[in-house]
């Protein structure tokens, strides 16, 4: 009999196409499901080479390991859980994912103190937590010119000021946005 597939989730594009990765059993983790990755690659263009990337709340790691696979020139991956992070680390090496760099710590102290830029921010928080009111607000000054912030919620969220609505859409009890700086002017 083959091994379940419970706690597995390929890679849907760019070199790493098609790998599994494992990620640990842990309550409230649930990776981004593959049609919501592929819409959602779909709106930032296949193509992230050189971008860098920040995933809060990383769970499984999936969305920092697409990027890198598309090219991102990093992925920072950040989650409380080390067995999370740790496995992710480990998925990271076992594809050869280098550009994936894993943090353990909470999002809004690792968020405070990040000093760096990013061209995509993936947000993902446990949909028990309710952390919007202060997140995309604090996410909007640690994005680059011309970034994307990409959220995923148990219902619709409004932009903040300063952040306009790209798309959005729904999966199951998944919403979906990506969010950009609005225009100057």
């Amino acid at each position: 009999m083959p091994p379940p597939r419970a706690n597995r989730v390929r890679i849907i594009g760019g070199i790493h196409r098609g790998r599994s990765i494992r990620f640990p059993d842990a309550a409230g983790l649930r990776p981004t499901p593959d049609r919501v990755r592929e819409t959602l690659f779909n709106w930032l263009g296949q193509d992230l080479s050189g971008k860098r990337c920040l995933e809060l709340y990383a769970g499984s790691g999936v969305l920092s390991l697409e990027a890198a696979s598309r090219g991102a020139a990093l992925a920072l991956a950040i989650d409380r859980s080390r067995v999370s992070i740790d496995a992710l680390r480990a998925n990271a090496e076992l594809i050869g994912a280098a550009a994936v760099e894993a943090r353990v710590g909470e999002a809004r102290a690792q968020l405070a103190g990040e000093r760096r830029e990013f061209d995509v921010i993936f947000l993902d928080p446990p949909f028990g937590d309710d952390p919007w009111a202060w997140l995309l607000p604090a996410c909007l000054v640690r994005l680059a010119a011309g970034g994307r912030i990409y959220a995923e919620a148990a219902q619709a969220l409004k932009p903040p000021p300063g952040l306009r609505t790209l798309r959005s859409d729904r999966a199951g009890r998944v919403h979906y946005h990506l969010f950009a700086p609005d225009d100057p002017g």
